[in-house]
């Protein structure tokens, strides 16, 4: 005997599916937004000349880039409490690990874009009589932001994938949604497929989007 499909069961729970949705988008921009300063501000430190700065920066950027996202989950979950007395909700918890790791490749990206731009460019700005920080301001970021954009979508989308590993905390993202309705209605096949459209769906749009935005950046 065939399999025979049956969505109505996950229909009836469709509520929590769109619930655990919910939650995804809001651990995604919540992450993305913090991880966005943390990478800014990491890529500030190891551009600076000076070792007191640029040597912490680049020490935390290495660790968070070379350490699996889930341990950090655990870690600010489980240990933050213990070492530092500091308990944080499921959320919290989550999109801290996010925007750490995620602000490390970030740093990455943005000191990578403004390293690209040639030194000719800093040397043609002091030539006639501006500073530094205006060069920086007017000359490289302008130049710098084209070349960031690429890596600096591929980036946001990735982070937005691994929003399913906070379903490993219990908060509920669409993951974790799904976990709990198909404990209900025991159609895992169903439950899973739907999810998996939903990400799917939600991601070619963003994806599509990152796209555009990237065009309009690069074609000015």
């Amino acid at each position: 005997m065939g399999f025979e499909w049956d969505f109505a069961a996950v229909w009836q729970h469709s509520d929590m599916l769109f619930e655990g949705a919910l939650g995804t988008l809001q651990l995604a921009v919540v992450s993305i937004f913090f991880g966005v300063i943390v990478g800014a501000l990491l890529a500030t430190a190891r551009l600076s000349t000076h070792r007191g700065m640029s040597l912490p920066a680049t020490c935390f950027v290495e660790f968070f880039r070379n350490t699996p996202p889930l341990v950090h989950f655990f870690w600010f979950f489980y240990a933050l409490p213990i070492v530092a007395g500091i308990s944080l909700s499921p959320f919290w918890a989550a999109a801290l690990a996010l925007s750490t790791q995620s602000g490390a490749f970030y740093a990455e990206v943005f000191r990578g874009g403004i390293k690209s731009i040639e030194r000719g460019q800093w040397e043609g700005g002091r030539s006639i009589g501006l500073t530094s920080k205006t060069i920086m301001r007017r000359i490289i970021l302008p130049q710098a932001f084209k070349r960031m954009a690429g890596p600096f979508m591929e980036r946001t989308f990735e982070l937005t994938k691994t929003t399913t590993l906070a379903s490993t905390l219990a908060f509920g993202e669409l993951l974790y949604q799904a976990m709990q309705v198909n404990a209900i209605t025991y159609r895992p096949l169903e439950v899973y497929s739907t999810i998996a459209l939903m990400f799917f769906f939600f991601l070619l749009v963003m994806s599509m989007c990152m796209k555009w935005v990237e065009y309009k950046i690069t074609a000015n």
